[in-house]
C-alpha cells in the first residue's frame, strides 16, 4: 500500500506538469496565429489577423458579385452600343430629306438622320458638305430656284443647331433642274421636292 502512495504522489506531480505544459502550448499556438477563437451556436468563428473572418467571407463574396455584375453590364452596354453603331451608319447612309409641296420645313422623320449627321460632322470637323436644294417641275424657274434654296438653308439652320460649324456647311439650289424621277404626276413630283447632303472631305 505504501509503494501504490509513493507511486502517485511520485506520478501525481509528472501529471500536473504534463497537463499544464500541454495547456501553456495550445495557449502559444493560439497567440503565435493571433487567433481569439470564440464557440457561438457550436460554429467556431476566427476573429483573427492571419484567419479567415465570415465578414471577410462576405466582403469577398460581395466583391466577386458585383465585379460579375459590372462585367455582364460592361458587355451589354458593348452589346448595346453595338447596335446604336449599327443604326447611326444606317442614318448615315441616308443622304435626301424630302418635302411636302411648296414647304422648306424639315419634316419628323428626317431629324433622327440629320442629327446623326450632325454627330458625324461634329466629331469630325475637317469633314464638310453640300447641301443642294430642289423642286419639282411646278411653278417658274425663278420661283423653283428661291424654293430650292430655302430647303437647302433649312437643313443648314437644323445642322448650326446641333452645333455643326457653319464653316463645314454650304449651300447650292438647282431648282426643277435636276430631277430625281422623270415625270409629270405626283408620284414623280414627291422625289424631287428634295435636300441631298452630299460630303467632301
Amino acid at each position: 500500500m505504501k509503494s501504490v502512495t509513493k507511486l502517485v504522489v511520485a506520478v501525481l506531480p509528472l501529471l500536473l506538469i504534463i497537463g499544464c505544459g500541454s495547456k501553456e502550448v495550445k495557449e502559444d499556438d493560439a497567440a503565435s496565429t493571433g487567433e481569439n477563437v470564440a464557440i457561438e451556436g457550436g460554429v467556431s468563428v476566427g476573429d483573427a489577423t492571419g484567419g479567415t473572418r465570415l465578414d471577410d467571407d462576405r466582403e469577398a463574396e460581395s466583391k466577386t458579385k458585383t465585379d460579375a455584375d459590372a462585367d455582364a453590364d460592361t458587355q451589354g452596354e458593348g452589346g448595346d452600343s453595338g447596335a446604336i453603331a449599327d443604326e447611326q451608319q444606317d442614318l448615315l447612309a441616308e443622304r435626301k430629306i424630302y418635302f411636302d409641296f411648296d414647304r422648306s420645313e424639315i419634316l419628323g422623320d428626317y431629324k433622327d438622320m440629320l442629327k446623326a449627321h450632325a454627330n458625324y460632322l461634329v466629331s469630325n470637323p475637317s469633314a464638310s458638305v453640300i447641301i443642294e436644294g430642289n423642286a419639282d417641275e411646278r411653278g417658274t424657274r425663278e420661283y423653283n430656284m428661291a424654293l430650292g434654296e430655302r430647303r437647302a438653308y433649312s437643313v443648314l439652320q437644323f445642322l448650326t443647331m446641333q452645333g455643326v460649324s457653319k464653316s463645314q456647311l454650304s449651300t447650292v439650289s438647282f431648282g426643277e433642274e435636276r430631277p430625281d424621277v422623270e415625270g409629270h404626276d405626283e408620284s414623280a413630283w414627291k422625289w424631287n421636292r428634295r435636300a441631298v447632303l452630299v460630303y467632301s472631305e
